[in-house]
């Protein structure tokens, strides 16, 4: 028990930490993002510049809280979309099953067969690169197969259990029965799954946007800011080190939420 609380109350911990941080970016951050300073260009990390300055002069750890606020929106908007459409799917063909379940999973599977950045990249060459909600689009649509695969096995699991049986035998709707008897009941695995899929949607913008393609200024992400550092690292190495360390202490905070979860659902003290 102990060991499963320790996973769960360091991740949130952490996590909520971080979260506060990016939140109050919103709204305040020690200098201007965007300011350049010539005068004070490369400046190593200070009681100033908590994390340096970069080419520009700019502020680093402002500009992290800025990156990183960009990213939470995109993670969070990605999950919600593969989420909200993947459990929708899940649900209805895991309780109706039959000819339907067989023609939506077998499309499910052949979206699975691409691997999802290529997926992605797809998308959003045809949507256009650079815009914050066309990646948000994009990566929620290749996060729709994997919630719907998790999602129809815990519903089709739940299709032939006795309270289930029994609010169809009293005449509830499928869709009270989906929502009201059957959802609640897939929330062990649902939350693990929405924790892992965070993880992923953090690591695919950031590599998108590494690559040019995903959000650019003014919308600058953490994974855009990794790719400016890389021409700065003989110069201000602490411009990758902050930006790498916002992005693996998210990834990391979220990761120990998942594991805890995972850990109580098996009832591993």
């Amino acid at each position: 028990m102990k060991r499963r609380n320790g996973y769960l109350t360091a991740g949130l911990v952490l996590t909520g930490f971080l979260a506060a941080l990016i939140l109050l970016g919103f709204f305040w951050t020690p200098y201007d993002p965007s300011a350049m300073a010539a005068g004070a260009k490369f400046e190593a990390p200070s009681l100033h510049h908590l994390m340096g300055t970069d080419s520009f002069g700019r502020d680093i750890f402002s500009r992290v809280l800025q990156g990183a606020g960009t990213t939470l929106v995109i993670a969070l908007s990605t999950v919600a979309i593969g989420a909200v459409c993947g459990t929708a799917v899940g649900a209805f063909t895991g309780y109706f099953g039959g000819v339907i379940d067989e023609v939506l999973m077998r499309f499910n599977d052949a979206m699975t067969a691409f691997p999802s950045i290529l997926l992605a990249l797809v998308v959003l060459s045809l949507l256009g690169p650079g815009e914050k909600y066309h990646v948000i689009l994009a990566l929620g649509l290749v996060f729709i197969p994997s919630f719907a695969r998790v999602t129809r096995t815990a519903f089709a699991s739940l299709r032939d259990v006795n309270y289930v049986k029994s609010a169809r035998l009293m005449g509830a709707s499928p869709l009270r029965i989906l929502t009201v008897h059957m959802l609640p009941n897939t929330m062990p695995v649902l939350l693990p799954a929405l924790t892992i899929g965070f993880n992923n949607a953090v690591l695919a913008e950031a590599s998108m946007s590494y690559l040019g393609i995903g959000a650019a200024p003014p919308d600058a992400s953490l994974g855009y800011m990794l790719s400016e550092a890389q021409g700065m690292l003989t110069r201000a190495p602490w411009y990758a080190a902050g930006t790498g360390l916002m992005m693996i202490l998210l990834v990391f905070g979220v990761g120990l939420i998942g594991e805890g979860l995972q850990q109580r659902n098996r009832g591993v003290a």
